[in-house]
């Protein structure tokens, strides 16, 4: 893996950061194989599952619940 820093990201996460993260992860995997550019992903998703599945703050986690039933709609029901 190539050895290039990270960028620096602004706090409103803008379309330039965007930018930034593309063109670092390019030169990140520049030169990998399909395989070893598939281990490099799956070794970020590990890192981000592991941030979702980290315990949240309960008034956070209830909140974010009632606002995901707020935008479900309902299923149809079929013939």
């Amino acid at each position: 893996m190539n050895n290039v820093p990270k960028p620096d990201i602004s706090p409103n996460f803008t379309i330039e950061d965007i930018h930034k993260i593309r063109e670092w992860q390019y030169e990140q995997q520049k030169g990998m194989t399909s395989e070893e550019i598939c281990e490099d992903i799956r070794k970020g998703a590990e890192h981000f599952l592991a941030e979702l599945n980290s315990p949240v703050d309960p008034a956070i986690g209830a909140e974010v619940k009632r606002r995901l039933q707020s935008v479900r709609k309902p299923a149809k029901a079929s013939a």
